[in-house]
C-alpha cells in the first residue's frame, strides 16, 4: 500500500519537533515526505537553512496557508467547522475568494523570495479551501491542492478521492473519534486499493494517539511525496 505522508504546521516554533518526526519516519523506511510550510511566521535565516537542507535531502516543501490562523469566525459553517474540527486554524474560511487567491499567491511567492524550491502543492489549513470558485483554480501558481476529500489536480480539475488518517487528539473525545475514523480510512484504502493520506502534526507524538502514530510509523507502507505523480496511477 502507498502512503502520502505529510507533516503539517511547519513553522519556526515547530522545527525541532518536525526534525524528530522526519528522523523517526526515515528510520522506519519512510523517506518520501511532504512538509507543509506556513510562510507568514517569523522565519530566521537559520530556520530557512533547515528547510533548505530538508529539501536538498529529497523532502517536498508544500505551501500551507499564510498565518495558519483565522482572523475571525465568519458565518455558521465556519463556526461549526471551528467547534468540531479546526478551532481557529481554518484560515481560508474567514476570507472571500479574492483574499483567498491573494493569500495563495503570496504563499507561493514567499518560497521564491527565500531561495526555496517553488511549491507545486498547496494545502489550506485544516484542509478547508473556502469559497474559491473552480474557474479560478487554473490561474493559481500550484499544480495540486489537498482538501478534506482528497487531492485536486488543477490542470484537469479532477478530485482524486483519497482516504485520510490523522493523530492530532488532545482530548479523549477527539482520540476516540479519530481512532474509529482511522480504522475506517485504512480499511477504505485497502478495499479500494487507494493511496492513504497520512497527516501528522508536530506534537502528535505527545498527544493521546501517540501509540497509534508510533505503530503506524513502524508499518510497511510505501511512502510517496505529493508531487510524485506515480501515486495517481492507483487513485
Amino acid at each position: 500500500m502507498t502512503a502520502l505522508i505529510s507533516i503539517h504546521d511547519v513553522m519556526p516554533e515547530t522545527l525541532d519537533h518536525v526534525g524528530r518526526l522526519i528522523r523517526r519516519l526515515k528510520d522506519n523506511g519512510h523517506c518520501a515526505i511532504t512538509l507543509l510550510v506556513v510562510p507568514g511566521r517569523n522565519w530566521s535565516a537559520d530556520d530557512i537553512r533547515r528547510l533548505t537542507e530538508w529539501s536538498d535531502d529529497g523532502i517536498e516543501l508544500a505551501a500551507h496557508g499564510w498565518h495558519h490562523r483565522a482572523a475571525a469566525i465568519r458565518g455558521i459553517w465556519h463556526r461549526l467547522h471551528a467547534v468540531f474540527l479546526s478551532r481557529d486554524a481554518a484560515e481560508h474560511l474567514a476570507l472571500d475568494a479574492d483574499a483567498i487567491e491573494a493569500l495563495m499567491r503570496d504563499s507561493a511567492a514567499w518560497f521564491i523570495r527565500q531561495g526555496l524550491p517553488t511549491p507545486t502543492t498547496y494545502v489550506p489549513p485544516a484542509w478547508a479551501l473556502g469559497p474559491l470558485p473552480r474557474d479560478r483554480w487554473s490561474s493559481l501558481p500550484f499544480r495540486r491542492i489537498e482538501v478534506t476529500r482528497g487531492i485536486i489536480d488543477i490542470a484537469s480539475g479532477r478530485l482524486y478521492s483519497l482516504p485520510l488518517v490523522g493523530f492530532e487528539a488532545d482530548t479523549r473525545y477527539r482520540a476516540a473519534f479519530l481512532r474509529r475514523w482511522n480504522r475506517f480510512q485504512v480499511w477504505q484504502a485497502r478495499r479500494r486499493n487507494r493511496p492513504l493520506r497520512v497527516g501528522i502534526h508536530p506534537h502528535d507524538g505527545e498527544l493521546k494517539l501517540a501509540d497509534d502514530l508510533a505503530a503506524f510509523i513502524k508499518h510497511g507502507w510505501k511512502s510517496r511525496r505529493m508531487d510524485d505523480g506515480a501515486w495517481q496511477e492507483s487513485a
